[in-house]
């Protein structure tokens, strides 16, 4: 059993806390057409990144965890963004030990998974934040672990760094299956998404969607749209 926190930035879970909304029926939209990109390929690892900081990516990364394991997937969320962390506050359990455990070969992988109050989703947390995390996830043991994770979950998510802050989520685009790359309505610039984007080409990445946060609509003003 995970020491429980306080809660501390903590995301708003709106798929599990209003599963019949209208924003909730939008993340059931990619869920549908992550399956779609799944006929020809193996979608089960999923990468979750954002241009910049405050893009709503842990919001996206969490929710889209939520509505997969509603499907009855066995599903696993983890927070790969070694250098601020955020999981662990959303889902108040500890982050004592969690991935860089895993990675310094500290800890086996099945005492760092916690349960999640939801059911069918499992989260690993970050960890203790390590002087070198671009390298421990372009490791050998990250290539063992995510081999590890395909076999034993339906899907997995990781929230990682926003791409033009440093280059840990190029390195994760690069080993997973699929990203998904979240923008904000009036935040991001034009020139900004571009870039990034072409830095997640140049991982050779499969884009999968885009979702696009903070748009200003009679129905809600958080979830935008996804394509």
């Amino acid at each position: 059993m995970s020491r429980k926190l306080k809660r501390k930035n903590s995301i708003p879970l709106i798929t599990f806390n209003q599963p019949k909304g209208a924003i909730s029926e939008q993340y059931r939209l990619i869920r549908t057409n992550i399956e779609f990109s799944s006929v020809d390929q193996e979608i089960k690892l999923i990468s979750v990144t954002s241009p910049e900081p405050a893009d709503g990516k842990s919001t996206t990364a969490a929710n889209l965890a939520i509505i997969l394991s509603q499907q009855g997937k066995q599903v696993l969320l983890v927070d790969a963004d070694l250098r601020k962390p955020s999981i662990h506050f959303t889902f108040n359990v500890s982050n004592i030990d969690g991935l860089t455990n895993v990675l310094v070969k500290k800890e086996p992988l099945e005492n760092v998974l916690s349960n999640s109050y939801i059911p069918n989703l499992c989260l690993l947390t970050s960890g203790p934040l390590p002087p070198n995390p671009s390298e421990l996830l372009n490791s050998k043991m990250m290539d063992q672990l995510l081999r590890e994770l395909r076999n034993k979950f339906d899907y997995v998510i990781f929230d990682t760094p926003p791409v033009l802050a440093v280059t840990d989520p190029q390195i994760l685009a690069n080993k997973c299956d699929g990203v998904v790359f979240v923008i904000y309505s009036g935040k991001t610039t034009k020139e900004r998404a571009i870039k990034a984007k072409e830095l997640l080409e140049k991982a050779k990445s499969q884009l999968l969607g885009v979702v696009v946060n903070g748009v200003d609509s009679k129905k809600n003003d958080y979830y935008g749209q996804y394509g």
